[in-house]
């Protein structure tokens, strides 16, 4: 056994499924290949380049620690209710002062987050309060209790992951809301080679749509390739196995399923050629910037694609993380301080990363997670509840940082959103959330009331104001 580094290791992880990715990738291009054009009686603005980078927190992030009030009575009510699950607020990293829309509520954020908060008080940085999967804006602890207009699968981990994924809360759904957002307005990109849905952690729902798949990306690598095929090699093994595979790509082949499969392969070859040709002509961050983890690999992959979206065609881009292990029913406070500091370290490398390639303004992080956690402790941690806390992140010219959206809620028990040990019914829904971004990424009209069918509850798509406002 020889020592190996976390680097090495999720390397060598992440090269153990390059034969699927590689499926995947070649997989897209079928879609494409039989594809049909989608008729929109809308026409969607392509004007410029934009990108969200999506993130997901899997497990369900207990964001109430993530982002507490400081103000002294509601300070004590959090503390009452979280019992030894709460900061105490000599530690909490105080935000700017009188945060607009809040008066006097200050809020802070964990003590981890340093760079969160330096971002926040930029303005690049603000919060989403409460935040959830809801059907209606009437859901109440009357409505909760009959069991009536609720999402589906509530306090489910594969339910509420998927449904923040979709955007339909209503029914289980195999097709994302980036997919559908895709299978729109694809057509923005002249590359229609790659997808314009990327992903740094493999196949997923939220960027499926009914034309469209992710294209798969590796944090250390890039695109994903035949495995063992290159061209360049003269290692004898390697320039035989390229050999045989230019071999079989070259055959005429008479079975139309035959044929169909070798044009899969041939375009997802070239499409990976393509891809790494352009990425050899990225930025080169300063090997310190980003931090050395699956996370900071991931955002260094993506700024470094976005760096060379010119060379690639591209005018949209949809990029997807799941940073995983946030269903914290035990050493919640441990596992929070290591692993809310790697996503402030790693955001602010990120948003660094995208100043020295002039796209902070044209590039949006948010945050996603299937839940947020009760505010009572089971003991050592917490467990399934319902609404949460989420972040954006972008230059000052894209985002009105500096802001926390929608009502931070009295983390009181026994309120008329609570629910029972600290579970919150959420005061602002995913709809809104999600129709905000795909607005500014140029879906227009009746298109949004395709991509989320529920949103008329919260919204109406006509309107010229945005549904939240936390975007210019």
């Amino acid at each position: 056994m020889k020592p190996i580094s976390r680097r090495n290791f999720l390397g060598q992880a992440s090269c153990a499924g390059l034969g699927y990715m590689t499926f995947m990738n070649s997989f897209l291009n079928l879609k494409a290949l039989n594809a049909a054009a989608i008729s929109n009686a809308t026409v969607n603005d392509c004007s410029g380049y934009k990108a969200i980078v999506c993130i997901l927190f899997a497990g369900g992030c207990d964001s109430y620690n993530m982002l507490a009030p400081w103000e002294l009575s509601r300070h004590m009510e959090y503390v009452a209710t979280r019992s030894g699950l709460a900061i105490p607020r000599n530690e909490l990293l105080r935000l700017k002062a009188g945060t607009p829309g809040h008066a006097a509520r200050d809020f802070a954020v964990h003590p981890s987050m340093p760079e969160v908060r330096d971002l926040f008080d930029q303005n690049k940085m603000a919060f989403l309060a409460n935040t959830g999967t809801l059907l209606n804006n009437t859901t109440t602890k009357a409505t909760f209790n009959s069991g009536t207009d609720l999402p589906i699968g509530l306090f489910s981990h594969s339910d509420q992951i998927q449904q923040w994924q979709t955007g339909i809360p209503s029914v289980r759904s195999s097709k994302g809301w980036a997919g559908r957002m895709a299978d729109i307005i694809g057509s923005c990109n002249a590359n229609q080679n790659i997808s314009m849905n990327l992903s740094l952690s493999g196949t997923n729902i939220f960027q499926t749509g009914n034309e469209t798949i992710e294209y798969a990306l590796d944090p250390f690598s890039g695109s994903v390739g035949i495995d063992n095929y290159d061209p360049n090699s003269t290692w004898n093994f390697r320039e035989s196995r390229t050999q045989a595979i230019d071999s079989l790509l070259a055959q005429q082949y008479q079975n139309i399923f035959d044929k169909s499969y070798m044009d899969v392969i041939m375009n997802a070859k070239d499409a990976h050629v393509e891809f790494q040709a352009a990425l050899q002509n990225s930025v080169e961050f300063d090997p310190t910037l980003f931090p050395d983890t699956y996370f900071g690999s991931s955002l260094e992959m993506i700024a470094k694609t976005i760096d060379v979206k010119d060379d690639l065609d591209f005018n949209r881009q949809v990029f997807y993380i799941v940073y995983g292990g946030w269903d914290h029913h035990d050493e919640l406070l441990n596992n929070q301080t290591a692993m809310l500091g790697e996503i402030s370290q790693g955001l602010s490398a990120f948003m660094t990363g995208l100043e020295q390639i002039g796209h902070e303004d044209d590039v949006l992080t948010m945050t996603i997670s299937e839940f947020g956690r009760t505010l009572a402790s089971n003991g050592n941690g917490s467990d399934h509840a319902w609404g949460g806390n989420a972040m954006v992140m972008g230059g000052p010219n894209l985002i009105n940082g500096g802001q926390i959206y929608g009502d931070y809620p009295s983390l009181a028990l026994n309120t008329d959103i609570e629910l029972g040990r600290g579970v919150l019914i959420p005061q602002q829904s995913t709809d809104e959330y999600f129709a905000e971004v795909a607005k500014w990424f140029g879906v227009t009209g009746q298109d949004l009331d395709i991509i989320f069918p529920n949103l008329h509850e919260f919204y109406s798509s006509s309107s010229s104001d945005n549904p939240i406002g936390f975007l210019q």
